[in-house]
């Protein structure tokens, strides 16, 4: 009896780099309700590795991810509206232990980022795409929602883009999902991805551990705050907070001393 592959993949260098890489290239990298499961436990493993600096996450063969697996939507068509509901909310959980990840994560996108693929470009801090990669929220042409989705990509793009691309069901390139903000770097072939991870984890273990997993609840915080003096007190607060931790005295005595700081060497 042939065991089917691990349908998702993780590994950790000693330097703290993660590399999760989904791994059903035969089904297109699709979702199904065991990937979600095996992403959603690498997640919440990797919430409390602290060795752990930046998260990538790749996709194996032709595509980053082509959405929803065929038989599991058939699957779903077979089943109540409270089965479905159960079912879509362990998607919900599984991108949102992305989001929240304390670590910089980064998606690596090639061939095509559809539906809940796209959805996995929003989640992550950072989004690569090899230029011609194929983006597209085709939801309503199969006459469903984007729903567990869209709190992340409307988070990336904005409502305006959101609202147009949900309702249109139009695929775009990823030149057009960095036009949005959708993506932020664009190389132009799948070799160029090597360079632009190392470049990346660079940056990671460069920044101070602590202050990544609190610049990004920072702008958790504030987004959607009205900017007033309540809102000052607090990101005051949270300066001072970082000036007077361990991380920020050690950032500090490295730049004056010259050196690199204790997470960077």
């Amino acid at each position: 009896m042939t065991l089917a592959p691990d349908p998702v993949l993780l590994e950790v260098s000693p330097e703290g780099v993660a590399v999760i890489t989904l791994n059903r290239a035969d089904k297109r990298n699709a979702f199904d309700e065991l990937m979600i499961a095996n992403l959603a436990t690498h997640f919440e493993t990797l919430k409390g590795a602290e060795h752990v600096r930046v998260v990538f996450i790749r996709g194996a063969g032709e595509t980053f991810c082509a959405g929803a697996d065929i038989d599991w939507m058939r699957r779903g068509g077979e089943r109540t509206e409270s089965d479905n509901e159960k079912d879509a909310l362990g998607l919900a959980r599984m991108l949102r232990h992305l989001h929240e990840l304390p670590q910089l994560t980064v998606a690596l996108a090639h061939g095509a980022a559809m539906g809940g693929g796209a959805g996995l470009l929003a989640a992550c801090d950072v989004a690569v795409a090899v230029k011609g990669t194929k983006i597209r929220f085709s939801e309503v042409r199969l006459g469903l929602i984007p729903a567990t989705i869209a709190p992340f990509v409307v988070e990336a793009v904005g409502p305006r883009h959101a609202k147009a691309l949900f309702a249109s069901g139009e695929g775009f390139d990823a030149e057009y999902a960095e036009k949005i903000g959708l993506v932020q770097y664009i190389v132009d072939s799948e070799a160029a991805l090597r360079p632009m991870m190392e470049h990346l984890s660079d940056l990671a273990l460069a920044a101070a551990p602590g202050a990544v997993a609190d610049a990004k609840a920072l702008v958790r915080f504030v987004t959607g705050h009205k900017i007033d003096d309540s809102l000052s007190k607090e990101t005051a607060k949270r300066i001072a907070a970082r000036r007077a931790s361990v991380e920020g005295q050690e950032g500090l005595a490295a730049f004056l001393e010259k050196r690199k700081p204790e997470w960077n060497k």
